[in-house]
């Protein structure tokens, strides 16, 4: 999963987007609202970081454009500003969570899995389906009761397919939700990842659509 980070402070995005990665989710981190709202645009992201003091632009006036413009993807603020009247401003301009800093990243980390299975319409902690079962936090598949070792990279493309059974991802929407800016991504490496992935759980676990990406079935 691909998420966004709001944050002018550089010490707290840099621990931010460290606990992040080390959870799995690919981050990329912007320091202002402009760039913010440039992001977004892309419409690559899962779920949003949202700090309210930013430079150029006011989180509240990102967060007010964002939904503005229909665009309903999870926004966890995450701000100083502590009174009752700033996180009511706050969830009622269209955040779906508000934490105060300063925060625990734990904490932080168990709140941005709760929206996405919210937002994914789940009340469970796990991914499950056929005889596969993902375990987000535990970073732990098993198939049919039996543990599977995966790589990093091959359980987070794991992950962005259990997340949408039955649905094709193309390569491209592969990649966005794996790596994050910076990450040096090869020509063929989610093929790779989809290959390692065939040999671990069998040839008919992922089918490949010709043409346009690929789907996790039932065996």
């Amino acid at each position: 999963m691909r998420i966004l980070l709001i944050e002018d402070d550089a010490m707290i995005g840099k621990s931010v987007r460290q606990g992040l990665s080390q959870a799995g989710f690919a981050v990329d981190w912007v320091t202002d609202g402009r760039a913010a709202e440039l992001s977004l645009d892309t419409g690559v992201y899962d779920l949003a970081i949202l700090d309210l003091g930013l430079p150029k632009k006011d989180g509240m006036a990102v967060l007010s454009t964002l939904r503005g413009m229909g665009n309903s993807m999870p926004v966890l603020i995450a701000s100083a500003r502590d009174t009752v009247r700033d996180r009511i401003s706050g969830l009622e301009t269209g955040a779906d969570d508000y934490v105060l800093k300063p925060f625990d990243l734990d904490e932080l980390v168990a709140r941005v899995r709760a929206l996405l299975r919210r937002h994914a319409g789940s009340g469970s902690p796990f991914l499950k389906f056929g005889g596969l079962m993902l375990d987000p936090m535990r970073k732990s598949v098993t198939q049919n009761g039996e543990g599977v070792d995966l790589s990093a990279k091959e359980f987070a493309v794991l992950e962005a397919l259990m997340q949408r059974p039955g649905a094709v991802l193309s390569r491209e929407k592969l990649e966005e939700s794996v790596y994050g800016w910076g990450e040096e991504v090869g020509s063929n490496a989610i093929e790779v990842h989809l290959h390692h992935l065939r040999k671990k759980l069998g040839s008919a676990t992922i089918k490949n659509v010709r043409g346009v990406g690929y789907r996790v079935t039932e065996g």
